[in-house]
């Protein structure tokens, strides 16, 4: 039986079981709440209204991948890494995809600690960071391995992104795991200028050699570690879409939900 996501792009029907389930997160209860009392879905409702319309078991920590799914026997899984951000604009701008591989600063410097290289020599020594940043990731992914004796068939698994912008319209893209040849790329300090003095920016950059950025790191600030696809180079995309209008009488909140589900016990608690 072949899977979504794993051997093949979703069909339109399994595509609009997940709109469906994601759309339910405006009833007052997904992550990120707006002004008027209602909610839009956030990071962990896209992780699991995926598990919910594919098939698959959410992590619900900070496990390499978000959502395993099994294969029909349930010996060998395959590792879904969700990301969302709220930057479906910026494909207009330079056709690229914002995915945050990690914010980790100390396993960061710990790595290049057993390196021998201190953080006072990240900025003199940039394509060793750059090549260090992409290989500490891969090894992360090889850790639950089946190769390795882990669970998960890397070359199955996948990052799945999902867009999203003020407008209201969401977008999907499926990319295949492998990252970008640290070799390949140009990884440099930029310099910055601040009340009219120049100096050494606190971040990473590596480009292509079109000069398009491909990775970020801020190693000073945060450790976030974001990775730039190419929307095209995406193994499917999307239709853009919105999420499906909730009635309003079917949005409460929380006091409305507890006394709906232990009737008897509110009205005690109310007393």
């Amino acid at each position: 039986m072949s899977l979504a996501f794993v051997d093949r792009p979703p069909t339109p029907e399994e595509f609009e079981r997940f709109r469906l389930i994601l759309s339910t997160y405006q009833d007052g209860f997904g992550m990120l709440i707006t002004k008027d009392g209602k909610s839009k879905p956030g990071w962990r409702d896209f992780e699991r209204s995926i598990a919910a319309a594919f098939n698959g078991v959410t992590q619900e920590s900070k496990a390499i991948f978000d959502v395993l799914i099994p294969d029909a026997g349930g010996a060998v899984q395959y590792g879904i890494s969700c990301k969302m951000r709220s930057e479906l604009n910026r494909i207009s701008k330079d056709g690229r995809i914002t995915i945050e591989l990690s914010n980790s600063v100390k396993k960061f410097q710990d790595h290049f600690s057993a390196k021998d290289i201190a953080v006072r020599q990240y900025t003199d020594r940039a394509s060793d960071i750059g090549s260090g940043l992409v290989e500490l990731v891969e090894k992360w992914k090889e850790t639950v391995s089946f190769e390795r004796g882990g669970p998960v068939d890397l070359k199955k698994s996948c990052y799945l992104t999902l867009m999203y912008n003020k407008a209201g319209f969401y977008q999907v893209h499926w990319f295949g795991l492998e990252l970008p040849d640290p070799a390949k790329l140009r990884w440099y300090y930029p310099e910055v200028t601040r009340k009219g003095k120049k100096r050494v920016a606190g971040h990473l950059n590596g480009d292509d050699e079109t000069g398009g950025r491909v990775f970020e790191w801020y190693g000073n600030s945060g450790g976030q570690l974001k990775y730039y696809p190419l929307a095209s180079s995406a193994k499917w995309t999307s239709e853009r879409f919105r999420l499906e209008p909730i009635p309003e009488k079917k949005i409460v909140d929380l006091a409305t939900k507890a006394k709906t589900y232990f009737p008897k016990l509110w009205a005690q608690a109310k007393k």
